[in-house]
């Protein structure tokens, strides 16, 4: 499992306190936690303190004015969540790598006389598995569901399991509780959605799990640069599974991010390069990154999968596109497709340092319970077993086709080791001097410091640490909007 280098506190999670069922529960309190989930020791540690996911600021959102709420990361390395007070509820996200870390807490909360609300990913893909594990699950849109759960504990009259699907409106949603979160522990806590769903099913991703209803739906671009106005953040994350997905939402949306003067970067794929002018508008409008996910160099694999992109073959010219509007380019690569061989992870690599992709995440296909991928692999019994902790895409879970379980390991960790060597790093610099600093900077502090992320962490020292390079990053990219203003679009 290869966890031995990792420092001791992203291994293991912290342990419960001991404290007896004679606690007194305080009234009208309710806790959200997000479980710890051990971390892979290839990839960066500070990828999980860039930005808070919104789902439980959402959900804190959605908390009627009666009720006070807390959030607890066990992640940031605060220890484990507060036992005193206790709340009257505890709302317990729950994700399948870190499910049975989600139910130990549940449990603990119950021994005390804590009614305990499982809900998340997981909570819809295997309902029937949570189930013993809470008092009440929600199945489906949070936001919707808790408000209407609160009340019904209010009422003593509340059901063991509430469903929602989620709203063909996310206008409607309230924005998420940024206050409740510690701005220190975070590169930025502006982490924001635009647009929810994907026109995309790809058969891997965690979209197409069965019982996810989720429409594809956008909200008002003004709304979405209020929201980010009154973070006051120098640099915002959208968390959007394809910002890109309607090119002229996003046109507007650029036209709407324009004038804040800050930087932005976003997930998105690569047929948003069909207009390279709306490649210029994102960088004037301040994207200064972008998470792109290739995926496979194999159009048979892509095809096979289910996603909708072009040729392979067309992603170095693509790439370009962004590199000429000053947009770094972070790639995600998956690799155990049916169509890959052992020498797809050499020629990987080779693509992304020929193509200077300034970063790049690597995957392990994963099949996740309830999405297309899991439902063939069972069928054909290429599942090797079904201890979710290992579902991480770090970890091969299923029986390659074209290679053994060990070269896909290998060749995973092979692909993270060079990635992350200085010797990459500096053959992926910028073609633009000026841009060659900050990238170094960024790049070693991201991807060579895992002994120095857990101090950062546990000290709330993040922010203090990124804000300089964010800043500097902003103010070089404000100056040189002129310059991709005025230069004709890249084609």
């Amino acid at each position: 499992m290869q966890r031995r280098y990792l420092p001791k506190s992203m291994c293991a999670p912290p342990e419960l306190p001991s404290i007896t069922s004679s606690a007194t529960v305080k009234r009208k309190y309710a806790l959200l936690v997000n479980p710890f989930y051990p971390k892979d020791p290839r990839a960066s540690f500070g990828k999980h303190v860039l930005t808070p996911s919104t789902a439980l600021t959402s959900i804190a959102a959605a908390t009627p004015d009666s009720w006070s709420v807390q959030y607890w990361d066990e992640n940031l390395l605060q220890g484990p969540p507060p036992s005193f007070p206790l709340p009257e509820v505890v709302g317990i996200t729950v994700h399948l790598t870190f499910a049975r870390r989600a139910y130990r807490l549940a449990e603990w909360y119950r021994r005390q006389g804590v009614i305990v609300v499982l809900g998340g990913l997981h909570v819809i893909s295997c309902p029937h598995e949570a189930k013993p594990h809470a008092d009440i699950l929600a199945v489906g849109d949070g936001v919707a569901l808790w408000p209407r759960i609160l009340s019904d504990i209010e009422s003593q009259s509340y059901s063991d399991r509430y469903d929602a699907d989620f709203a063909s409106d996310y206008s409607a949603a309230p924005p998420p509780r940024r206050d409740i979160l510690p701005k220190n522990s975070f590169l930025t806590t502006t982490s924001i959605i635009a647009t929810r769903g994907c026109v995309n099913r790809c058969s891997f991703c965690y979209l197409a799990t069965k019982g996810l209803r989720m429409p594809c739906t956008s909200r008002p671009s003004q709304q979405v640069v209020d929201e980010i106005a009154k973070d006051d953040q120098p640099y915002a994350v959208f968390i959007d599974n394809n910002l890109g997905a309607r090119p002229d939402y996003l046109k507007t949306l650029c036209a709407a991010l324009r004038p804040l003067q800050l930087i932005w970067s976003a997930a998105i794929s690569i047929n948003v390069a069909d207009d390279p002018n709306l490649v210029r508008l994102m960088a004037l409008a301040g994207c200064t990154g972008v998470f792109v996910g290739f995926e496979s160099l194999n159009d048979h694999n892509l095809a096979n999968a289910g996603k909708q992109t072009p040729s392979a073959t067309d992603y170095a010219r693509r790439v370009s596109i962004f590199h000429d509007c000053g947009i770094q380019v972070n790639g995600s690569f998956v690799f155990g497709f049916d169509h890959d061989h052992p020498h797809v992870f050499e020629e990987t690599v080779n693509w992304i340092e020929t193509n200077r992709l300034e970063c790049a995440t690597f995957h392990i296909l994963t099949p996740y319970p309830g999405t297309p991928l899991f439902r063939q692999f069972h069928s054909e019994g290429r599942l090797l077993h079904r201890n979710w902790e290992l579902y991480d895409t770090s970890h091969v879970v299923f029986s390659p086709k074209n290679m053994t379980v060990e070269q896909l390991q290998a060749g995973y960790d092979h692909c993270y080791q060079r990635t992350f060597s200085l010797r990459s790093i500096w053959k992926r610099r910028p073609v633009d001097w000026r841009a060659v600093a900050p990238y170094l900077a960024m790049s070693v502090l991201y991807k060579k410091c895992n002994l120095l992320w857990p101090m950062l962490i546990r000290y709330n020292l993040t922010a203090r640490v990124w804000r300089p390079l964010v800043q500097l990053s902003r103010r070089k990219h404000v100056r040189n909007r002129h310059r991709y203003s005025t230069s004709p679009a890249p084609a």
